[in-house]
């Protein structure tokens, strides 16, 4: 069984590796970045700060509490007990795998930080503000950012499938930590970005994605 879906998991990868060309080679190589997403990040944390320095607060602890978590599961442990090659390290595909500016990432890949990290903020992120046009955005993002691991070759879908599910059971372990700790009394009078305020970072996910496709087309013109 485990070989079937290694099987299956190698198809779709190639099948979805392969449908590359030079302009998406641009643009997911810059969604990709850890700076790509700045704008969108500098407008989460106006929108809850202007509204509560407080709940600014618990926003970045709970994403960085997020991010620790996933990272540390899913590179400190998962990935040294699994061992799984990543595609561009694997010796019977490393050959022909696309990848993008020579980039083949560390030697295992099992399971994906990238989409551990991306979920695990999109779910802690989506239970806390609680507003649909936000969610959907949000896990838009995070999925555009897991895909792009699998565009550049260095993770598989179930590697991605897996640090998915593994990021969004960890966002929503930390929301239940702010659940508890919001009944201290300290933070009993949080106030949670209204719709107003959601509307605004789901403007900003979607312009920051419109932003990264208008530098990348740049890019692809000028080469």
């Amino acid at each position: 069984m485990i070989d079937f879906l290694d099987g299956i998991d190698t198809q779709l990868l190639l099948f979805l590796n392969g449908a590359n060309n030079a302009f998406f080679d641009e643009f997911f190589w810059l969604v990709t970045g850890k700076f790509a997403w700045i704008p969108m990040i500098c407008v989460l944390l106006y929108s809850t700060f202007r509204k509560d320095w407080k709940m600014g607060a618990v926003v970045i602890l709970g994403v960085a509490l997020t991010i620790a978590l996933c990272d540390q599961v899913s590179s400190g442990i998962i990935k040294d007990a699994v061992c799984r090659l990543r595609p561009t390290r694997d010796p019977e595909i490393g050959g022909i795998v696309h990848i993008v500016n020579g980039y083949r990432g560390g030697q295992y890949g099992f399971v994906s930080s990238h989409a551990a990290n991306s979920f695990g903020v999109a779910v802690f992120l989506a239970m806390l503000f609680r507003r649909r046009a936000f969610t959907w955005t949000i896990m838009l993002w995070a999925a555009v950012l897991s895909y792009s691991r699998i565009y550049l070759g260095v993770h598989y879908p179930g590697d991605i499938i897996c640090g998915g599910l593994l990021g969004a059971a960890l966002g929503a372990v930390v929301y239940c930590i702010y659940v508890k700790a919001a009944k201290l009394r300290f933070l009993s009078s949080l106030k949670v970005p209204d719709g107003r305020d959601t509307r605004w970072l789901v403007y900003a996910t979607v312009g920051n994605m419109v932003l990264l496709l208008a530098v990348a087309t740049i890019i692809y013109v000028v080469k």
